[in-house]
């Protein structure tokens, strides 16, 4: 199988599947001297982990990392990182009523149709369980960003028909409710819908909002490699995501070109923008402003409730689907595509090193007079 690394210097490859031995990743080409240990990536997990709501799988992880490699006297040697996660908590006999059994709205059929035969248990490598390699990796990104001062916030912004509007945001209160909202007041409300649903035997999806700020302008390539190109591509890798939004998006449609550019203005002898309908992005490359994603999560796949299906052999089923699963994904994703914000941002910084020939002179000078 390929695909599984991702990134070209700060490059990440994950391993590993929901029902076996462990998950994990390994960190290539992560700076010297990076302050961090494993209580800086577990809180990245303890956000994805499962069993901390009604509105999560009831799975049991502590999800603890371990770092094996990478590491001296608490900070990074720039050799790889390698990061492992085991799991505890498999129940795989949940899974032998689907082992012949294309689940509707999973990979199996496309699993199958690819390899000749798939790992039934929860999904294997294409359960969400994978995205814990992600979120470790992601953390350690996040540690490297934070050092130049850029930061992100994720939060669910939207959770089946209820949407929180950006003049209502409260981000101290993203931590207060079970399901990563900006707004209280909003999150009962999802509540209130999450539960009439679960009565029901079935889910919803959202829309997860992450910004970031601090970022210089310039960051990025003009062609096929542009910011919002990469972080679209990022993002839209992460399982149940089905669209990405920079900015306006899809809204920047109905609009004209005077509503939408945003004007510049000087502050304090430097450009800025009055407005940000570009969502921080312009020619496929930062412009200084906070930047603005929003990634659309399906409903969970796995609903109790009779659906039709077919066999590997052919027949014609009706399947009810058991086990541990989460009713809604938004929650435990939100960190998922902050990760991958993060490392995205964190390989286009490193690659930005050697886009201006002064920047480079500057750096090898300093280092001679350094030495």
């Amino acid at each position: 199988m390929s695909g599984s690394t991702f990134g070209k210097l700060f490059q990440v490859t994950t391993w590993g599947e929901s029902h076996g031995a462990a998950i994990g990743a390994v960190i290539d080409g992560c700076p010297a001297g990076l302050k961090l240990d494993e209580a800086d990536i577990q809180r990245y997990l303890d956000r994805r982990k499962p069993g901390q709501s009604k509105y999560a799988t009831k799975r049991n992880e502590a999800d603890q990392v371990e770092i094996l490699s990478g590491i001296f006297e608490g900070r990074t040697t720039g050799t790889p990182i390698s990061l492992l996660v085991r799991n505890q908590d498999q129940r795989s006999r949940d899974y032998g009523n689907i082992a012949y059994t294309y689940r509707p709205g999973h990979a199996d059929f496309t699993f199958t149709s690819k390899y000749g035969f798939r790992d039934y248990r929860g999904g294997g490598r294409s359960s969400g369980r994978e995205t814990i390699g992600r979120v470790a990796a992601g953390a350690v990104a996040s540690l490297l960003l934070k050092e130049i001062g850029i930061h992100l916030v994720s939060y669910a912004k939207s959770i089946g028909p209820v949407t929180v509007p950006a003049e209502a945001y409260h981000f101290s209160e993203i931590t207060q409710n079970p399901l990563c909202m900006p707004d209280n007041k909003a999150a009962a409300k999802a509540a209130e819908h999450l539960d009439t649903l679960m009565k029901n035997q079935d889910s919803c999806g959202g829309t997860i909002e992450c910004t970031i700020t601090g970022l210089p302008a310039g960051l990025g390539e003009p062609v096929f490699d542009k910011l919002d190109a990469c972080l679209a591509r990022a993002v839209m890798s992460i399982g149940a995501i089905k669209a990405v939004e920079i900015g306006d998006g899809i809204l920047a449609g109905a609009s004209t070109g005077s509503q939408n550019n945003d004007a510049f203005v000087l502050s304090d002898g430097k450009v800025c923008k009055q407005t940000n309908h570009s969502g921080g992005t312009l020619g496929g490359m930062s412009d200084g402003s906070p930047l603005i994603l929003r990634a659309t999560v399906k409903p969970t796949a796995s609903i109790s409730q009779t659906q039709q299906s077919v066999t590997e052999s052919g027949e014609e089923v009706s399947l009810s689907i058991h086990g541990r699963h989460d009713p809604i994904i938004v929650p435990r994703a939100v960190v998922v595509v902050e990760a991958m914000a993060a490392l995205t941002i964190a390989d286009l910084l490193l690659q930005n090193m050697g886009s201006r020939l002064d920047k480079v002179k500057d750096y090898y000078t300093e280092e001679k007079n350094v030495q």
